[in-house]
């Protein structure tokens, strides 16, 4: 085990060779949130043998590994707690999946949710039983917001919350990971750490991982069934919020380009050319989409990410994730 990682609680009688799926749940401030995402888990109506394991990261407040240790302790949650004592995104996914493998030997999957999502009750095993029948090595799935207010619904439709896919079945990319399942295959055959740590602030590393997932040869799919929903704070519905996260969308589409594209001939001139392209045309379909929508915020949409995809050039990365009372 790392020593930047140390194991704050587990389940009294925890059988780690009966487990095939471990389900990771990174946390950071977010206590009461946590909690609801854990009782939604312990909610799941499926036979499969899972553990639960709580990724707290902030090492210091211990926040979320307080309010969960005492259900793992008690024998309510099958599972462990641990601490990534390296602050970030990718550090926080790098410990739990490492944990997972290490703790649970037969291990078959791991399955991912956030700590400000519930999911669904047959969550677990829409994502498995999609595996199976897809013939998928990696599944995702929708990330359904749920807004603070009633009023920011009108939300719902901008690319920056809607679902990529409105189709179950084998699709070309996936580009997050806070409703996704891995199979083992595929943890065995990825280099590590699992996420590159330039994302750790920034975000980008599930896109990043998955790509390079796809790239050697696995199957992704979309589970269009297997419903998390996550909380949208009013925060996030603002236009400074909303700008911000498109660029970075853009920035990170030219960095994980670039990371598919190594060693490929004139690989940062067509990086290049692409983004140019797309940012003469991002005027043309931003108006397209804000005569089919009425909503200038996703009109702008390609026009910024377009941009984000130039400013990388440049060295800008909006590390979103380093301040997160901004987020």
């Amino acid at each position: 085990m790392s020593t930047a990682v140390t194991i704050s609680a587990v389940f009294p009688s925890l059988d780690r060779d009966a487990i095939e799926i471990a389900i990771t749940v990174p946390t950071f401030r977010r206590p009461q949130q946590l909690l609801a995402t854990l009782a939604s888990l312990a909610a799941q109506r499926t036979t499969r043998r899972f553990a639960i394991v709580v990724i707290e990261n902030e090492a210091e407040g211990r926040e979320g590994a307080e309010a969960a240790s005492p259900a793992f302790l008690s024998g309510s949650l099958q599972g462990l707690v641990i601490v990534a004592h390296e602050r970030g995104n990718c550090c926080a996914y790098n410990a739990g999946w490492q944990i997972a493998l290490e703790q649970f030997p037969n291990l078959r999957a791991i399955a991912v949710i956030d700590d400000d999502e519930i999911a669904d009750p047959d969550w677990l095993d829409r994502l498995a039983n999609a595996a199976s029948d897809l013939g998928a090595d990696i599944v995702g799935g929708p990330q359904v917001p749920v807004f603070a207010e009633p009023s920011h619904a009108r939300w719902a439709s901008h690319p920056v919350f809607a679902p990529p896919y409105r189709q179950t079945g084998i699709v070309p990319a996936l580009y997050s990971s806070g409703n996704l399942f891995v199979t083992r295959p595929v943890l065995d055959a990825m280099e590590r750490p699992f996420l590159d740590l330039k994302f750790n602030f920034m975000g980008g590393g599930d896109s990043d991982f998955l790509s390079r997932a796809s790239q050697r040869g696995f199957r992704l799919a979309w589970c269009v069934e297997a419903i998390v929903r996550e909380a949208v704070p009013a925060r996030r519905v603002e236009r400074d919020w909303i700008r911000a996260r498109s660029l970075r969308n853009g920035v990170i589409s030219t960095l994980v380009e670039k990371k598919r594209r190594t060693g490929k001939p004139f690989a940062n001139a067509r990086v290049v050319l692409k983004s140019l392209a797309l940012l003469g045309a991002s005027p043309l379909r931003g108006a397209l989409r804000l005569l089919k929508t009425g909503s200038a915020s996703i009109g702008m949409y390609p026009v910024y990410v377009a941009a984000g995809r130039l400013m990388a050039e440049f060295g800008y990365a909006n590390e979103q994730y380093r301040q997160p009372e901004k987020n």
